[in-house]
């Protein structure tokens, strides 16, 4: 269906034509009962004049900008219980309403933040014994292990050894009081006194018996605890015949993340100790985060059945209700522990409802037009199989990547088509995640059925400042084009640009911030110009989004892949630097024109692969 240019046009349409109209632009019809309200809302929308009434409605402070937030829902319906809501709840589903706008608009809008005036550099001197301490493992993790808990940027001067640390007074005295406490594991167990209390420190007992279980070979458990809650651990107590403490160091979500992973492995292997403990931990560090209202909530299963269901392959369902949600969510034995916000855990108790109620059949959530953390996408019926994969792999996939909680809701508690063959697929999670879970979605059906979200779509340009969703229409050529192998130009594209670029049909949408906007289309624009020739950056100056790399002619050869490059016989990526020259095809270059070991280093740090020389 094509966009109306005229009033004319939008009244011979029918109420359900221009509601399909608004929800394909990312529009929510919520609140429209008449066809002139559709009518009005579409006029607003596509920019047609339809008199001075309406002219005075687009002037009122907002009102009918938290009707109809920035993304509706895509093909959605909507319920009774929504028309009598509309006028007193903003939607603010992932189609984020004016009061999200405002709040992302002053965010995004400010310009780059001044350092703080204790913001200053400190150096510390140490000694050959004490930098070997600091660069043990990888690459030298140890460095960066105590930059990312302090927040600090911390630098080791191998030659000079000297320890440098830049930040505020609080994150370089906590950046000096992680390197010295490791500088000091060397000689054995650390001593903590009341001097590391700096609101960073969780202590946590554990049994003697599960020391060397909890710590791994090598302290490789505490490690990998360490590297997915961005926290630093040691063990302080010399006297290994009795209980060992461990000091945690990190933010308070980070801390009670690991703190609760220490806790499962305790039980799993001595049962029953966290019912010796459980008071402290849930009372501990209550109310002490920037909102006030960090708490912990426990709920005991009933059986092993239950909490298998809970905890999924591989503990798939346990972590999607924790990304989803916002919320630390831990299975200590028979308990599952959760930690985080009020409203964090309040999620997570709807979201644990849902999935233990579809084990009874259907699910469906009433007032999910209001919710904040829902979007809802109709799947037509013949494309549910498709979507869902065989028994559910697809739509796991899709969660996992995404971090959200996904399923079909049903209002009458049966499985089945709605009219129009239909079925609502209920999307939860943050903003963000539910759309790029959307537009995924999105593009399986238009795989599966050509022109359902597309038909008569045109481009959007979007100069919204916060988050909203850009549209572009490529042709054939450039489409596959712009898709690469197996998809991996558009993720090294999305990767670059920090947007969420996804392929509905030929139509590019792209979600983010304004500037993650701009930067994906103009990255987008020079891959396609590649085509053509060359594509030179004149004014490196004026971007925060480039490296550039001067490479001896000696060096080209490792660069290209190829020692034999020529111009001329050139491909697809483009690089981040002055030259966004198109890559060789040779005998040292994959199926996407890059050298195989530049494009698993783009893979890796997240940027556009770098495209080769020309020789």
């Amino acid at each position: 269906m094509a966009q109306p240019s005229s009033l004319q046009e939008l009244e011979v349409l029918s109420a359900g034509d221009i509601k399909r109209l608004l929800t394909r632009e990312g529009v929510s019809s919520r609140g429209c009962i008449e066809k002139a309200d559709f009518v009005r809302l579409a006029a607003k929308t596509f920019g047609i004049e339809i008199g001075a009434q309406a002219e005075d409605k687009a002037q009122d402070g907002g009102a009918e900008q938290d009707r109809s937030p920035s993304q509706a829902s895509i093909r959605s319906d909507w319920s009774e219980a929504a028309k009598a809501s509309a006028k007193v709840k903003d939607n603010n589903r992932s189609r984020s309403g004016s009061r999200r706008r405002r709040r992302d608009n002053s965010r995004d809008g400010s310009p780059s933040q001044r350092k703080p005036n204790d913001w200053n550099v400190e150096s510390m001197r140490i000694t050959a014994d004490d930098a070997a301490a600091l660069t043990f493992g990888a690459g030298g993790r140890t460095v960066e292990r105590i930059a990312r808990v302090s927040e600090a940027e911390v630098e080791l001067l191998d030659k000079d050894l000297v320890l440098e640390m830049r930040g505020t007074d609080l994150q370089r005295r906590r950046a000096k009081k992680y390197a010295n406490i490791i500088m000091k594991q060397r000689m054995g167990p650390n001593v903590i006194t009341d001097d590391f209390e700096d609101g960073d420190l969780t202590v946590l007992s554990v049994p003697p018996d599960v020391v060397g279980y909890v710590q791994g070979q090598g302290g490789s458990v505490l490690r990998s605890i360490e590297e997915e809650w961005g926290t630093l651990m040691v063990f302080i107590d010399t006297d290994l015949s009795k209980a060992q403490r461990l000091a945690i160091f990190g933010s308070i979500r980070g801390r009670r993340g690991s703190e609760l992973k220490v806790l499962s492995a305790v039980e799993t292997k001595m049962s029953g100790y966290f019912a010796s403990v459980r008071e402290m931990i849930i009372s501990r560090d209550k109310y002490k985060d920037p909102t006030a209202t960090w708490g912990t909530d426990t709920m005991t299963f009933r059986d092993e059945g239950e909490i298998s269901y809970a905890l999924g392959k591989q503990g798939g369902t346990r972590k999607k209700l924790e990304r989803s949600s916002g919320a630390i969510v831990q299975y200590v034995g028979m308990v599952a522990v959760v930690s985080g916000t009020k409203s964090e855990r309040c999620r997570v108790r709807e979201y644990m409802k849902w999935l233990f109620q579809q084990l009874e059949g259907p699910v469906y959530v009433a007032g999910w037009e209001d919710r904040e953390d829902c979007t809802v996408v109709d799947i037509p019926s013949d494309c549910i199989g498709y979507i869902t994969g065989n028994r559910r792999a697809t739509l796991g996939l899709m969660e996992e990547e995404w971090g959200t909680l996904m399923f079909f809701m049903s209002e009458d508690g049966a499985r089945g088509t709605r009219g129009g063959g239909t079925e609502r697929l209920a999307i939860f999670g943050p903003q963000r995640p539910r759309r790029g879970s959307e537009l995924k979605v999105m593009s399986g059906i238009e795989t599966k059925s050509p022109g359902f979200f597309t038909r008569g779509i045109r481009e959007k340009l979007s100069e919204r400042r916060g988050f909203d969703t850009d549209r572009m229409l490529f042709r054939d050529d450039e489409l596959s084009y712009a898709l690469g192998k197996d998809g991996a130009t558009r993720k090294k594209l999305e990767l670059a640009s920090g947007a969420i670029l996804q392929y509905v049909g030929h139509v590019a949408f792209i979600a983010g911030t304004l500037k993650e906007r701009r930067r994906c289309r103009e990255f987008v624009n020079w891959l396609l110009q590649q085509r053509r020739g060359s594509v030179t950056i004149t004014d490196l100056s004026r971007r925060d989004d480039v490296a550039e790399v001067k490479i001896p002619d000696s060096c080209k050869g490792w660069v290209t892949g190829s020692p034999v490059c020529k111009l001329g016989q050139h491909s697809r990526p483009y690089r981040r630097s002055t030259n966004f020259s198109r890559s060789c095809r040779s005998s040292g270059c994959n199926a996407d024109g890059c050298p195989p070991h530049l494009q698993s280093c783009a893979r890796l740090h997240g940027f556009a692969s770098i495209s080769c020389f020309p020789c």
